[in-house]
């Protein structure tokens, strides 16, 4: 199964006003909200690259070689990790630049080729618009993963695989209710779970067994790397198979709940 970093619901744009920081951040990668000529995509991941500047911060005419440094760099991916995700937006033609090489970010939202129904943080194609960031969307997501709880245990400040496995069931529910076109596709079927096994996969903090709230929210609110909550890269880099085995335990977690 490929599961890939443009199978992840995200923000397109930002909407909320992140803070500055830059001494915490690395050098040359400090936070900047896009501006309004800036392509953004329908993924937290790609955003925040872009949003740091790992990826063009204009998110246009972005090529293979700039998405291998940009997770290698920034979230201690093994370079060719994305290889047949960026291929495959390629071989379904989204590109808009003119060269078939290349992407804007935007071209992501294309309806049902990377992107689906159903996301965690924005409305479905039906409604009007599927790239860029739904309060109201997050808002339900937000609540089933206890962003906003905190407590003096631990784990009271993170987000388990069962718990972010249930939320994306629960959103899936939700989103067929409201929209009477709902595609459940095969790209719908595996994104879902794969959105979910993705942002745990790539803020997943080893010590806790879990992810902490507060990276998921400046990951999703904001298309911040949540290096002011503590993130760093992972010192063993990330794989296909490690994305692949986080699947394997959302999926678990969904198919124990229906």
């Amino acid at each position: 199964m490929k599961i890939n970093l443009f199978l992840v619901a995200s923000t397109a744009g930002v909407v909320l006003a992140g803070p500055k920081w830059p001494s915490l951040e690395p050098k040359g990668h400090h936070w900047l909200a896009p501006g309004p000529n800036d392509s953004r995509s329908p993924c937290p991941g790609l955003n925040a690259l872009a949003n740091h500047g790992y990826l063009p911060r204009n998110g246009r005419e972005i090529d293979i070689n700039a998405i291998r440094t940009a997770v290698s760099v920034a979230y201690n991916y093994a370079p060719a990790t994305f290889d047949d995700a960026f291929k495959e937006a390629v071989d379904f033609k989204l590109t808009t630049t003119g060269n078939a090489s290349t992407i804007h970010l935007a071209d992501l939202a294309k309806h049902d080729n990377i992107e689906f129904d159903g996301s965690l943080s924005r409305n479905d194609i039906f409604f009007g618009d599927n790239n860029h960031f739904d309060a109201k969307i997050w808002a339900m997501t937000s609540a089933r993963l206890k962003l906003n709880d905190s407590g003096p245990e631990k784990l009271e400040n993170y987000v388990t695989v069962e718990v972010a496995a249930k939320a994306q069931a629960a959103r899936v529910v939700d989103a067929k209710k409201a929209n009477p076109s709902f595609n459940a596709s095969a790209n719908q079927m595996r994104g879902g779970p794969g959105t979910t096994a993705l942002y745990l996969t790539t803020l997943w903090d080893d010590k806790a067994g879990a992810v902490p709230k507060s990276w998921i929210r400046a990951w999703f609110e904001c298309g911040r790397i949540p290096y002011h909550e503590g993130y760093q890269p992972p010192a063993t880099p990330l794989t296909g198979e490690t994305i692949r085995n986080m699947f394997k335990q959302v999926a678990s977690f969904q198919a124990k709940a229906t």
